[in-house]
């Protein structure tokens, strides 16, 4: 197996990254804005989802002046954020994030949000077919786990990972890469999911857009026969398509550098007025998801409104790419870039508000 100790970034060893990222992500409350603008997505993309980019224009107008609806009612996305972030939040009561402490609440949260009243936004199968079997205590999660699936519900949720202060690069990773495996145990699943959680810290701490996706390419390179056996165990063995768990976790990375090779070429002659769908995918599975949305999100880094109304008009799974475009653009931007009457009317407010004051802090 490879095993690698690092910290978070590998800086300058004359400065300290974390206090310098601490300091930003104070002043501009990158936690807050990531998780209002990934509700925020979700709610806009929630009555698009389903529907081609002729048949959005054709109730909504414009799609750059896409209003917020009323009411501003997420999806599971949201929800299952939320019930994540719970688990961390539950993990971490008893000090340092490790795999044990981490899978049982999050395990827990997501079988509460299965049996939910309010989990009736059109949840993914893959999501509630894992879910059903975590509900047995007596199964291990990873024989729960649905190993050939790579959808997107396994990193539209994994936003918090990238946000919570303090961890090492081992265990931002490994957390991501268990959230996912709960659901979604396909090796990209996994890829996908660390590198949405690593692009948000990277923009949290104030990584410079222009240069996120070779960042995110080089940390895919480097971690492409790494497998996290201390967060994932044995998962790799319930496949019978990988002779090793490095070729496991090869096979995962390798999609996900094909699409962020899809990226740039997207992105060195943008097109803000064509689907972004057509050149990164409809974003249905994870690797596609965040590539969609990184799209959205680099087209206007500095406009985040347009970041998620353009992708809210897309013909893919529109509330899933705009959830993390939000999640994106609040990270880079912080809380206050967000329109006060949007923010006040966004369902689960107080919640995602006090996840964001406690990792803000």
């Amino acid at each position: 197996m490879t095993t690698h100790t690092r910290t978070d970034l590998g800086e300058d060893p004359g400065k300290d990254p974390r206090t310098a990222a601490a300091a930003g992500r104070t002043a501009k409350r990158a936690a807050t804005g990531a998780l209002i603008g990934l509700a925020l997505g979700d709610a806009l993309g929630f009555p698009t989802e389903f529907n081609d980019v002729p048949g959005i224009l054709s109730k909504t107008g414009p799609w750059r002046s896409m209003a917020l609806p009323r009411p501003a009612i997420v999806t599971d996305d949201t929800q299952m954020t939320l019930a994540f972030a719970r688990g961390i939040r539950t993990a971490a009561a008893g000090g340092r994030v490790d795999p044990t402490a981490l899978a049982g609440p999050v395990r827990e949260e997501f079988v509460a949000w299965y049996h939910s009243p309010e989990n009736n936004r059109a949840p993914g199968n893959t999501c509630l077919k894992a879910c059903r079997l975590l509900d047995q205590p007596a199964l291990d999660w990873r024989d729960a786990s649905q190993i050939g699936s790579k959808g997107c519900g396994a990193n539209m949720r994994v936003v918090p990972a990238g946000l919570v202060p303090g961890w090492t690069e081992e265990e931002r990773a490994g957390a991501a890469q268990l959230q996912s495996a709960l659901t979604h145990g396909h090796p990209t699943a996994l890829a996908a999911s660390d590198l949405t959680a690593r692009a948000v810290f990277l923009l949290a701490r104030g990584t410079e857009p222009t240069g996120l996706v070779g960042l995110l390419r080089s940390y895919a390179l480097e971690n492409r026969t790494r497998y996290h056996e201390r967060w994932l165990g044995d998962l790799w063995m319930r496949t019978a398509c990988d002779a090793t768990p490095e070729s496991f976790m090869a096979r995962g990375w390798d999609e996900c550098l094909g699409v962020l090779d899809r990226l740039a070429s997207a992105l060195r002659s943008p097109s803000p007025e064509t689907d972004p769908c057509l050149t990164t995918g409809d974003g249905w599975i994870a690797e596609e998801a965040l590539a969609t949305a990184l799209q959205c999100f680099l087209l206007f880094p500095e406009e985040p409104l347009l970041a998620l109304r353009r992708a809210a008009c897309t013909q893919g799974d529109s509330d899933s790419i705009a959830c993390l475009a939000g999640a994106f653009a609040g990270a880079h931007l912080g809380a206050d870039v967000w329109p006060r009457d949007w923010e006040g009317r966004i369902e689960y407010r107080d919640e995602l508000l006090a996840f964001g004051t406690l990792w803000d802090a």
